[in-house]
């Protein structure tokens, strides 16, 4: 008889609206979900307080799976991470997928975990050893759903062909046992309706939704199909799960319908209204379900089943519902579940040998000799006459030192020797990642492109959607670069085909039919970067040169850049930076130079200078901030804005910020990078990357911004004198200084601006703000030195002196600072330099 249960479970607001998983681990004492927020929320079983959460994991988490000690999950941007459930921390990432992870399942043992993606490819890793992955190769297009046997010997793959297919992984080579055609749908591996295969607890059969929205029983045996359960969904069926011990279906469906089924006799015992179910989970042990919906909502139904139907869980392993059961014939037989199969390597894979990289091919033989190195003689009387000579009769350079040698039996000649360059690379553009990628990520919006083999398709998104409309179109031409503001977006191409290299600019907004425009550059020429400004279109080229246009696609001037090969260029306004390969350093690499010039007035500001970078480190990005003041992103995370590049000759790096030093990262738990977006409104803009990605990828990751900090000394460690330092004001001071460089340099660059601009009221107005902003920040400083002791007095005046306000208010200010804390010296003295300042004999150290 159909019970309709009148009770309703409130949801719990688990994650933001979109796909959610959940899975309870084995023993039953905890609950993990994970949705498209990146955070993951684990319950414990019985407790109504608020869950654990893991905030450390990866945006749009697709999929949950766990263990007693672990939880695994899958995101949109391919990566699998294994947590601690001991910690709540990451523990490591299992896998990388090159398209989102759609599915992620372990073993019953818990030592491995299967994966699917959009990739064509399953992939089964072990938990333990991540050397060890087993490849799933049959199928033909990407995989929705696996499901473990219960012996942790098969694997079913729901296909997108709407083919299952039953791999056997008990040894390291899996191997196809059944295609099972004509039982699943075809069905998008991000659609809510489910093709999932569910084994029944006693391994024998398995359960799947139907295209015709039933749920049919399959036995493992005959692969025959066994009884159904029909009549039930009038939507598509979008989650199934057996009870723990086989004697109950619960199913949800798009109908807004979950239905709970008897195993033996394929009837509704319960009937339940629930919209949007997208997935169910028994309890293992106790009378619980729960589910998620699209929503990001978890329900947690405890007493799920009424009185007259909760003994069905207490009962024991109920087998699978046969239509002729061979068990059926001995009365209260239970099949024995398979055991595990062993899928360690019994034998360790044997080392390639003579191949091209093999030790041996590299090294050669210990004792031979080539013949060109036979030719020698014994320098006994160390006359330096056993040197080789060359064909002018001169000793050769071999007794120097050379740059970067090759130690090993052959030593490199000096012909042969290249420097190691600077790549050329487009500011904000993304590596092909799959058949993505984007070519322009800031503040205006983002540009990005899709491979579709003949051709590409290319959208163009703006965060501020009520100034400027999204656009969408196909590319023929295969555009790999691209710049965005707020006048309009610039395309670039690669040579093809024997067409030249060209560039297409698309206005925004136009008063004529058609405002576009596209160019072709001279044949053999390949673009290495571009950039766009509100003035000018400024193009680099592999033959050197920089080609500037206007808006309109009015070839403007046309130079070969000095340093060579070109790196990059950024545009803001007028002005033009290039970078470039300049001389090359002690350590065999380049030095990366740049230029900057207004090229409407024809006026170099600064000309080969040198790009302050560390060795061995690369430049990231470079762009201008909303300012105009010119800034790059190099590979250790610091962020350095140029100082004075309006004035040549003195133009100078000086940090920002150090990513290293964030305070997120203090604990060291974190482990993340950060994706260079713009410096705006006196910030830093990024996209934070986790798991060891070094590019973004889809979906759109959200902006994270970040203020400056200075780096000026590093954090204290928490020991007893860094406790009496933090007593006496040490940490306090150091912050203060810290805000007194920033500010000091912040004032610089504004007041560079406005000495080299036609300045605004605003900005004027805001330089006189920042001016007062860093005479306070130097009478805390002061303030802290007053009430430490009286041996400061002599830094206290020097503070006073760095002081720029001359109208004395800010020094009258500080002598009642000194008045306060009952410094009387010091007082006097800086009522001296008041004095002096009042009859302009004394500037200060400003």
């Amino acid at each position: 008889m159909t019970t309709i249960t009148q009770q309703r479970v409130r949801g719990r607001p688990a994650h933001t609206p979109g796909p959610t998983s959940l899975a309870y681990t084995p023993n039953g004492r905890k609950l993990v979900t994970a949705g498209s927020n990146n955070a993951i929320r684990v319950y414990a079983t019985g407790s109504d307080g608020e869950p654990n959460n893991v905030d450390d994991c990866q945006d749009c988490n697709t999929a949950v799976a766990a263990a007693n000690d672990f939880f695994v999950t899958g995101s949109e941007d391919g990566t699998v991470c294994m947590y601690s459930l001991q910690t709540y921390t990451l523990d490591k990432i299992l896998v990388r997928c090159t398209l989102p992870v759609r599915d992620v399942v372990l073993s019953p043992d818990g030592k491995w975990a299967a994966v699917a993606s959009d990739e064509l490819v399953v992939k089964v890793v072990n938990t333990e050893d991540m050397e060890k992955v087993l490849y799933l190769r049959e199928q033909p297009k990407p995989v929705k759903h696996v499901s473990f046997h219960p012996s942790g010997s098969f694997l079913a793959v729901s296909c997108t062909d709407g083919i299952i297919y039953v791999y056997s992984v008990s040894t390291e080579t899996p191997q196809l046992i059944r295609k099972v055609d004509g039982l699943i749908r075809s069905l998008e591996t991000d659609a809510e309706a489910s093709s999932r295969v569910v084994w029944h607890p006693d391994g024998r059969a398995f359960a799947v939704p139907t295209a015709t929205r039933d749920i049919q029983v399959m036995s493992m045996d005959d692969w025959e199909r066994q009884r159904a359960f029909t009549t039930g969904h009038l939507g598509d069926v979008t989650a199934v799960a057996w009870s723990p011990n086989g004697a109950l279906v619960a199913s949800a469906g798009a109908d807004r319908k979950i239905f709970v089924w008897e195993t033996k006799t394929q009837k509704v015992l319960a009937r339940y209204e629930y919209p949007n179910v997208i997935a169910l989970a028994w309890h293992p042990t106790e009378n619980i379900l729960s589910f998620t919906n699209s929503d990001g909502e978890l329900f947690i139904y405890a007493n799920f089943l009424s009185a007259d139907h909760a003994p069905f869980l207490e009962k024991g392993l109920h087998p699978a519902p046969f239509i002729h059961d061979p068990l059926a014939e001995t009365s209260g037989n239970v099949r024995r579940l398979l055991t595990n199969g062993n899928k360690e390597h019994s034998e360790p894979r044997r080392a390639r040998r003579g191949s091209f990289d093999s030790l041996d091919e590299i090294l050669g033989s210990v004792d031979g000799m080539d013949d060109e190195e036979d030719d020698w003689v014994v320098d006994d009387d160390g006359a330096g006459y056993s040197e080789g000579l060359n064909r002018f009769g001169k000793r050769n350079s071999g007794h120097l030192d050379g740059i970067d040698p090759v130690v090993g039996k052959r030593r490199a000649t000096y012909d042969s020797w290249r420097p190691r360059l600077h790549r050329s690379f487009q500011p904000g553009s993304t590596p092909w990642r799959g058949n993505r990628k984007y070519l322009c990520l800031n503040l205006t919006g983002f540009v990005w492109t899709v491979d579709q083999d003949t051709h590409h398709t290319v959208t163009v998104e703006f965060y501020d959607r009520e100034f400027h409309r999204d656009f969408h179109f196909t590319d023929p031409f295969l555009y790999d670069k691209a710049c965005l503001n707020d006048n309009g977006t610039l395309f670039s191409c690669p040579p093809l085909k024997g067409n030249p290299a060209m560039i297409f600019y698309r206005p925004h907004e136009t008063w004529t039919s058609r405002a576009d425009w596209r160019t072709q550059l001279p044949a053999g020429e390949d673009i290495t970067s571009i950039s766009l400004s509100d003035s000018f279109i400024v193009v680099t080229t592999s033959t050197n040169y920089v080609r500037v246009f206007t808006l309109f696609g009015t070839p403007f001037r046309v130079y070969r850049q000095k340093s060579s090969p070109t790196v990059t260029c950024a545009s803001w306004r007028d002005y033009v930076l290039t970078m470039g390969n300049g001389p090359v350093g002690g350590d065999g690499s380049t030095r990366l130079t740049y230029t900057i010039e207004n090229v409407k007035r024809d006026e170099v500001c600064q000309s080969e200078d040198v790009v302050a970078l560390t060795e061995g480190t690369e430049i990231q990005s470079v762009f201008f901030s909303d300012n105009g003041d010119p800034c790059i992103y190099d590979s250790t995370g610091v962020l350095l804005v140029l100082l004075h590049w309006r004035t040549p000759g003195q133009a100078r790096w000086v940090p920002l910020l150090d990513t290293k030093q964030l305070d997120r990262l203090a604990s060291g738990k974190k482990e993340e990078t950060y994706w260079p977006v713009a410096v705006a409104q006196d910030k830093f803009h990024c996209i934070i990357l986790k798991g060891g990605d070094k590019y973004p990828y889809f979906p759109r990751p959200l902006l994270s911004e970040f203020e400056f900090k200075i780096p000026i000394s590093s954090s204290p460690a928490n020991t007893k004198d860094t406790e009496d330092a933090d007593a006496t004001g040490g940490n306090e001071s150091a912050k203060l200084e810290e805000s007194f460089v920033r500010n000091s340099v912040t004032l610089g660059l504004l007041e560079d601006l406005i000495e080299g601009t036609s300045a605004t009221h605003t900005q004027r107005a805001e330089l006189a703000r920042k001016e007062v902003e860093v005479d306070k920040v130097l009478l805390q400083l002061l303030a802290v030195e007053c009430r430490e002791s009286e041996e400061r007095g002599m830094k206290a005046v020097e503070i006073v002196g760095l002081m720029r306000d001359r109208s004395g208010r800010i020094v009258e200010a500080a002598a009642k600072v000194a008045n306060r804390y009952g410094r009387g010296v010091l007082e006097e003295k800086i009522k001296e330099i008041a004095e002096r300042r009042l009859r302009g004999e004394d500037e200060g150290l400003a």
